[in-house]
């Protein structure tokens, strides 16, 4: 593939929009990202905030420890996080840049302050909706679709941006076409492209990503799977993959304030893409360069998997990462198409399924057991085992099975979200 062909900008583009920054779980963020940026357009601080939210936003906000706020967690929070001490340019490091101060100055605006929180109404699947009161003045903002997707801002009756029109700190258009990726392609891709081209945001994932992992690993997170896993199962590269990727997440899910790369619009999938490749690269002895390329395949190969489940699911995103590193990792141990192609079918055969309800510190839980059965389709394929086309939802292919995968996350397990969500808000 060479440099001028479409695809292969189209690849380096898809990297540079989905490899981005962000602090705790992105779906807080998103809300103090939106209230930031509706608090900018008001031009003061709010009395009276309306968030209406999707149930798949009420879902992974509601048990998360929003990051520099002292422990708080929940939608009101993080609304307030980005009303009091929110820079919307920073988009989702939004809140980012908290003093002592504004962190008191958060817990007095929530004492003192109105936040009502209603669920959205309509289908969509990821929609925040906030309006805010000053005196006189109001704004509604919306952000629909994905994290920093702002749809909509009308401020005293007036339509300030609607869908299709440009915002200069978020654009609308839609994101780069995802159909024509395949494993193939992400493949031949990866081993032909110009490392430089994607250099800056891989290596920044690579940086940002292991960082939260050693901080997850040395300090009190969460459930601390990273430490138990470690402390049960001895210190192997395959241990230590799974117990890093499972530490970062358990540091962000608990308020670590460190920032990590995403994927798939999720903090979670761009751990789990990332750090177990890192680990084995490193006990491998690879250069950095190759490192690099794995990291990439990784990131590529989940973007693919979660492209026809959807941004916010019943379906553990998860999944999707560890099949897609373990991919990775067999690449790293000299594997082709084959190997890659039948360790991706061997995974996600295994794990899909495997629910997300909501973000939490079970979270790295799940990351460690995707982690393992990513490694476990490659060790299948080593021994020359496989399941076959015919055999539940495994079909002769490995796009085909992904089409499968895709169909379950996106329309078999619908109506699983919204029993979730029914019982995580006791309606």
């Amino acid at each position: 593939m060479q440099p001028t062909d479409k695809h292969y900008q189209d690849y380096v583009q898809i990297l540079r929009e989905e490899l981005v920054p962000a602090m705790g779980c992105t779906e807080p963020i998103a809300i103090a990202y939106g209230a930031a940026k509706a608090r900018e357009v008001l031009g003061s601080i709010p009395e009276r905030v309306l968030v209406e939210a999707s149930g798949n936003i009420i879902k992974n906000v509601k048990s998360v420890v929003v990051p520099n706020t002292g422990g708080l967690h929940g939608i009101e929070a993080s609304a307030a996080a980005g009303i009091v001490a929110g820079k919307a340019d920073l988009m989702l490091e939004v809140i980012s840049q908290v003093t002592d101060a504004e962190k008191d100055a958060i817990r007095d605006y929530m004492a003192t302050h109105k936040i009502e929180v209603r669920p959205a109404e309509g289908d969509i699947v990821f929609d925040i909706i906030l309006t805010l009161w000053a005196g006189e003045d109001s704004v509604k903002l919306r952000i629909s679709d994905f994290h920093t997707n702002i749809v909509y801002i009308e401020k005293n009756g007036e339509v300030l941006l609607e869908a299709g029109h440009s915002c200069a700190e978020t654009p609308t258009e839609a994101l780069t076409d995802r159909s024509f990726m395949s494993v193939e392609g992400i493949l031949e891709f990866v081993e032909t492209m110009n490392v430089d081209d994607g250099r800056e945001m891989v290596e920044r994932q690579i940086d940002y990503n292991y960082a939260s992992a050693e901080e997850g690993i040395r300090n009190d997170w969460g459930a601390n799977i990273g430490s138990v896993l470690l402390r049960h199962n001895g210190d192997d590269v395959a241990t230590r993959a799974r117990a890093m990727a499972a530490a970062g997440s358990d540091a962000r899910m608990s308020g670590c304030e460190m920032p990590v790369i995403i994927a798939s619009g999720s903090g979670n999938q761009g751990i789990t893409a990332s750090v177990p490749v890192i680990v084995f690269a490193k006990a491998l002895g690879v250069d950095h360069d190759t490192m690099v390329r794995a990291v990439t395949l990784s990131d590529l190969l989940t973007i693919h998997l979660k492209t026809g489940i959807g941004r916010l699911s019943a379906y553990c995103g998860a999944a999707s990462a560890g099949c897609a590193s373990g991919a990775a990792i067999a690449w790293l141990h000299g594997g082709g198409y084959a190997e890659i192609a039948h360790t991706l079918v061997n995974s996600l055969a295994t794990i899909s399924g495997m629910v997300c309800d909501g973000a939490k510190p079970s979270c790295a839980a799940k990351i460690a057991l995707a982690v393992e059965t990513g490694l476990l389709g490659y060790h299948m394929y080593q021994d020359g085992q496989q399941f076959y086309g015919g055999e539940g939802i495994v079909t002769k292919g490995v796009e085909n099975t992904i089409r499968n995968v895709g169909r379950l996350g996106h329309t078999g397990m619908r109506e699983t979200d919204k029993e979730i969500i029914r019982i995580m808000t006791g309606l």
